[in-house]
């Protein structure tokens, strides 16, 4: 993530960056808020740097998802894939609030989570591609991405959330001041390991942020006819909660952070409810367009995009030029082909990496009943 941040120096403007604004104010959406006695920040700060690093990621993810969508139809990927653009805001902004010494997990929606964590596009690419040069050398595919503090994509809907508390638990235990993310969508939020979850969370106090990307639809069908409450932010009960915009990487940085506060004083978990907005359908086996129209994801579009919301501050607030944000798209265009270029090219793991990395560091072992005919072995 901070890596990628620091890419931005190598923009260069027509002008020079004294002609720039260094940092603004502004004012962002109150959040909702449940079981607290004090919301979120509305009168907050973004700096010009701030602002071209969130463009720069948005714009990456965004990219990475079209280009990973145009693979798909080309039945270059295959399998399950389940795309990101329009939540981008919701990625960069929790990730703007949190440290990358903090752990995060999410489900199957999980390819800018994977690339936030420090993951390259190349890696990505490939491992859609199912490459040596994958994330998870070409194992895990779109559901299945790894990187160091983040704990993957679950393909299994809402397992990842009692996992997660797991992970708070074992932060708690080692007292290093660190917390977890664990991410769900609103179709996994009627889940019963997640109210469990909430129980044990509470019950111990666990510095455990959880959160629901509240995109409107489960699968094909509308929150309204999946939940008899749409309040996600209070469904933790008797666990504190915030309704956030998930549009606006502003709003999810500062309810981050508040939320971030609220576990390191030892105060115990906390819920978030993004609402945000997926451009695609659920997977790319669904066009997205049966149960809601066309004219509807026009208008999110239109009226509430993370990257143009983004773009207007930028340029109203005479923190950048055209220029320089035309040339950061430019330079994000060439990143993702190029990477899409390795993840077309790159070879396919061999048979004999089948079973290698069963775990992370033991020595090799023999892999029974994989096949009658070979014996594999298990390398770390």
């Amino acid at each position: 993530f901070y890596d990628t941040f620091s890419l931005i120096g190598t923009v260069v403007s027509a002008r020079t960056y004294a002609d720039f604004t260094t940092e603004a104010s502004f004012e962002i959406k109150k959040c909702d808020i449940h079981k607290l006695d004090e919301a979120p920040a509305t009168q907050v700060v973004m700096t010009r740097d701030e602002g071209l690093q969130y463009y720069r990621i948005m714009q990456t993810i965004r990219r990475m998802e079209l280009k990973a969508d145009q693979l798909y139809k080309q039945k270059i990927i295959r399998g399950f894939c389940h795309l990101y653009d329009g939540q981008e805001a919701c990625a960069v902004g929790i990730e703007a609030g949190i440290n990358l010494t903090d752990h995060l997990i999410t489900a199957y929606r999980a390819h800018g989570y994977t690339y936030t964590r420090g993951g390259t596009v190349k890696e990505i690419m490939s491992e859609l591609t199912g490459r040596r040069g994958g994330i998870a050398k070409g194992k895990g595919g779109s559901m299945h991405m790894y990187t160091k503090n983040f704990y993957g994509g679950n393909g299994i809907v809402g397992a990842q959330v009692p996992l997660g508390a797991g992970v708070a638990l074992a932060c708690k235990y080692q007292g290093k001041n660190e917390l977890s993310v664990s991410l769900y969508g609103d179709g996994a939020a009627n889940q019963g390991q997640i109210f469990e979850t909430y129980n044990m969370a509470a019950l111990w106090k666990l510095p455990a942020i959880f959160i629901c990307e509240n995109n409107r639809y489960g699968m094909g069908t509308p929150v309204e006819r999946s939940a008899a409450s749409t309040d996600y932010y209070k469904r933790g009960d008797y666990i504190p909660g915030l309704r956030v915009d998930g549009m606006d990487v502003l709003c999810v940085r500062e309810a981050t952070k508040f939320a971030a506060d609220h576990c390191r004083a030892g105060k115990g978990p906390i819920l978030m409810e993004l609402q945000t907005y997926r451009y695609h359908g659920h997977s790319m086996s669904d066009p997205g367009v049966s149960y809601r129209t066309r004219e509807e994801i026009q208008e999110v579009r239109g009226k509430s995009d993370p990257i143009s919301l983004l773009k207007d501050r930028i340029l109203s607030n005479n923190m950048a030029s055209v220029e320089e944000l035309k040339e950061i798209d430019v330079s994000v265009r060439k990143e993702i082909e190029d990477a899409a270029q390795f993840a077309t090219t790159d070879p396919e793991p061999p048979l004999e990496e089948l079973c290698n990395h069963i775990f992370k560091n033991d020595p090799p072992m023999e892999v029974r009943s994989t096949n009658p005919w070979i014996k594999l072995k298990s390398v770390s």
